[in-house]
C-alpha cells in the first residue's frame, strides 16, 4: 500500500493556510476529516500542514494522528508515523506511546514493536495498563510463549494480566497450566472474577478434572460471585463435558434461563453425552418456554444428530431452519451435515451436499468429507477433499491421508503425504492423555516414561493387556499403518497415552473408583475396545472426556462403549449375545475380539 503520510494537493480546507494560523486550527482541520469519518484525508491534513508551515504539532495533534492510524489499520502507515514521533521528539510521551502500543498490539505482525516500547515506558513510569496491552496483543496473535514471558516478567500484575494469561492458556491447548495459574492467583492474593471462573471452568471441563470442576464452582458460591449467563453457561459445560451430565441437568434447572446461551449449553452438553433424544426434549421446552432459538441452537442439535445417526432427524431439523424459524443456513450447519452424512457412510450424498452449498465451502467442511472417508475406506474422495484445500493443509490434514494411503497398502502414497509433511515444516500433534487423582492432574504422552512410577505403571499393564487377552482381546494391529512387523504394531498400541494414562490409575485409586481420561486428539478404536474390556475386568467405570468426549461404563452385563465421534452413527462395541436384538443392526467388525461394531438403528 502507498504511503499515506506524504505530499499531496491541498484539499480546500487546508489550502489557505499560512504561517500565522493558529496551532488550534490546524488540529481543529485534521479532527474535523476523523469526525467526517476521513482518516485517511486526516493524515494528508497532517502531513501538508505541518510541511508547508514552521508550526510544529502538540500533544493533541499526535493525539488526532495516532487515532487516523489505528482506524486506517495499515501496517506501514503506522511504523512511518511512529518514526516522524521519534523525529518530532514525541516518544517521550506515557500516554502517547500507550495508543501506539494498542496500535501495534492490533496488527499480528507488528506485537513484537508493541513489547520493544514497553522498554521505553519504564523511564516515564510504569504502565501495567500497557503491560496487558502487549500480552493481550501476543495471545490474539498466537505468540503464547511471548505473552507467557512477558506475563512472568511483569513486576506487576492485576486481575486483567491474570484473566488473559489464564484465557490464553485454554485457548492454546495449555489446560493444566490453566488451572495452575488460577491457583497462583489465589495465592498471590488477587480476587479473580467472573472471567476468571468462566475460563477455569472451561479448562477443567476439557481435562475432565470433575474434583477441580467442583472445587472451582464451591470457589464461586463461597465468594458469592453473581451467576450470569456466562458462568452459568460454563457451568453447565464443565459438568458435561466431564460426563456429570445430571449435575449438569440441575444446574440447568436452577438458574435464570432467559438468556438463549444457557440453552445452547445445555443442548450441547447432551449432544456431547449423545443423549439426542434428550437435547430433541429440551429443544421442545425451548419453544414451549417461547425462547427464541438462534443458529448456535441448530448446531448443537445436528450435532447430537450427528454423533447418535438421527440421518433423517437431522435432516428435518436442518430443513426446517429456514422454513420454521427464518434462520437461513450458515456455513456451520451445512458442515454439520456433512459430518452426519459422512459418518453415517453416506459418502456420495455428503459430497452432493458440498457442491450445492450457497456459499464456498470452507476447510473444516472439506476435512469432515476426509475424515468420513478415512473412517469407511474411500481413497478417491479422501484425495477429492484433500485436493480442494491443498493450500490449507494441517499436519492432521497429512496424516489422515497417509492413514487412508496406509489402509489400503498403498505405501507409495502413504509415503509422499509424510514426505509432504516434512516438506512444509509439519509435525503430527502429539496424543496427550490427562487424568485426575486425588484432585492433581496428571499428564501422559505415547511411550511416556517421565512419570517416577512409570515401572510401575508397564507392569500395570502388561498384566492387564494378559488378563483380557484371555477374555479374547486381540489388539488391532491393522491400525498401526506402518510397514512393520506384528511384534511392532502391538508394541506402539499398548503405549497410547490413554492406556498409560488407565494404568496409572489403576495403580493410584482403590478398586470400584470411577477413572476418568481425558485425551486431546481422537482415541483410536483399538483403545475403545481396551478400554472396554478393561471395564469388564475391573468391573468400575472408565470415562474419557475431552475433545471427542467418548465415556466408559462399567455395568452388571458387558459394558457397551459408544464412540461418540467416531464414524458409524452410534458405534459401539457389543458382546456377542446382542446380535439378536431388534435394536441392532451388524456391519461388520473384528470376531476374533468377540466383538463387534453395531450401529443402532434409525426407529430408536
Amino acid at each position: 500500500m502507498r504511503c499515506l503520510i506524504q505530499f499531496c494537493s491541498c484539499s480546500s480546507s487546508t489550502a489557505s493556510v499560512t504561517n500565522t494560523t493558529s496551532l488550534i486550527t490546524f488540529n481543529n482541520i485534521i479532527r474535523a476529516s476523523l469526525e467526517k469519518g476521513s482518516p485517511r484525508k486526516a493524515l494528508l491534513d497532517y502531513q501538508t500542514i505541518f510541511s508547508s508551515t514552521s508550526v510544529l504539532p502538540d500533544f493533541q495533534t499526535i493525539s488526532h494522528a495516532l487515532e487516523a492510524c489505528k482506524i486506517l489499520s495499515d501496517d506501514r502507515t503506522v511504523v512511518q508515523f511512529h518514526a516522524r514521533m521519534l523525529k518530532s521528539g514525541f516518544d517521550s510521551y506515557p500516554s502517547l506511546l500507550t495508543s501506539l502500543i494498542s496500535i501495534y498490539v492490533s496488527h499480528k505482525q507488528l506485537v513484537d514493536y508493541a513489547c520493544c516500547l514497553l522498554d521505553e515506558i519504564p523511564k516515564w513510569g510504569f504502565s501495567l495498563f500497557s503491560v496487558n496491552l502487549v500480552i493481550a496483543g501476543y495471545l490474539k496473535a498466537g505468540k503464547f510463549d511471548s505473552a507467557n514471558r512477558l506475563f512472568r516478567q511483569s513486576p506487576y500484575r492485576d486481575v486483567v494480566s491474570w484473566n488473559s494469561m489464564i484465557t490464553g492458556c485454554v485457548r492454546h491447548g495449555s489446560l493444566k497450566e490453566a488451572v495452575t495459574l488460577f491457583r497462583r492467583m489465589l495465592s498471590s492474593g488477587i480476587e479473580p472474577d467472573g472471567f476468571t471462573f468462566a475460563s477455569v471452568l472451561t479448562a477443567c471441563g476439557r481435562l475432565g478434572a470433575i474434583s477441580n470442576g467442583k472445587w472451582v464452582h464451591s470457589l464461586m458460591t463461597e465468594r458469592q460471585i453473581e451467576l450470569n449467563y456466562i458462568l452459568n453457561s460454563a457451568l453447565i459445560d464443565m459438568y458435561s463435558r466431564c460426563g456429570r451430565i445430571e449435575t449438569a441437568k440441575e444446574v440447568f434447572e436452577s438458574v435464570k434461563r432467559e438468556h438463549i446461551s444457557v440453552w445452547n449449553s445445555m443442548i450441547t452438553g447432551l449432544a456431547m453425552n449423545g443423549l439426542a433424544w434428550e437435547v430433541i426434549e429440551i429443544f421442545t421446552r425451548l419453544k414451549r418456554e417461547d425462547i427464541k432459538a438462534d443458529s448456535i441452537t441448530f448446531v448443537g442439535i445436528l450435532s447430537a444428530c450427528s454423533h447418535c445417526g438421527l440421518v433423517e432427524q437431522g435432516r428435518q431439523f436442518f430443513n426446517s431452519m429456514r422454513k420454521n424459524y427464518s434462520i437461513e443456513p450458515e456455513i456451520e450447519h451445512y458442515g454439520a451435515m456433512v459430518d452426519l452424512l459422512g459418518r453415517a457412510g453416506l459418502l456420495e450424498e455428503a459430497r452432493e451436499m458440498i457442491q450445492t452449498m450457497p456459499m464456498k465451502p470452507d476447510v473444516v467442511v472439506w476435512r469432515s468429507l476426509l475424515s468420513a472417508s478415512r473412517i469407511h475406506g474411500k481413497p478417491e474422495i479422501g484425495e477429492l477433499a484433500a485436493g480442494k484445500m491443498s493450500s490449507d493443509l494441517r499436519s492432521g490434514d497429512y496424516v489422515l491421508l497417509s492413514n487412508i494411503y496406509s489402509s489400503a497398502k498403498r505405501w507409495d502414497n502413504a509415503e509422499r503425504m509424510r514426505e509432504g509433511m516434512r516438506k512444509n515444516g509439519f509435525r503430527k500433534n502429539q496424543g496427550l492423555s490427562w487424568i485426575e487423582v486425588k484432585g492433581v492432574i496428571h499428564q501422559f504422552k505415547a511411550g511416556d516414561r517421565s512419570v517416577p512410577e512409570s515401572d510401575m505403571i508397564y507392569k500395570v499393564l502388561e498384566r492387564v493387556n494378559a488378563r483380557i487377552k484371555l477374555d479374547g482381546y486381540v489388539p488391532a494391529i491393522e491400525l498401526v499403518l506402518m510397514d512393520v512387523s506384528e511384534e511392532e504394531k502391538e508394541g506402539n498400541l499398548n503405549c497410547h497415552s490413554e492406556k498409560l494414562a488407565t494404568a496409572y490409575g489403576v495403580l493410584k485409586t482403590s478398586p470400584g473408583t470411577e477413572i476418568r481420561i481425558s485425551k486431546n486428539l481422537r482415541t483410536c478404536c483399538d483403545c475403545h475396545c481396551w478400554l472396554k474390556m478393561v471395564s469388564r475386568l475391573l468391573n468400575r467405570a472408565l470415562k474419557e472426556n475431552g475433545k471427542i468426549l467418548p465415556q466408559f461404563q462399567a455395568e452388571a452385563y458387558s459394558p457397551h462403549i459408544q464412540q461418540m465421534a467416531s464414524g458409524q452413527s452410534i458405534l459401539a462395541f457389543c458382546p456377542w449375545e446382542l446380535r439378536s436384538s431388534p435394536f441392532f443392526s451388524w456391519i461388520g467388525g473384528s470376531t476374533g475380539a468377540r466383538h463387534q461394531y453395531v450401529c443402532l438403528k434409525s426407529f430408536l
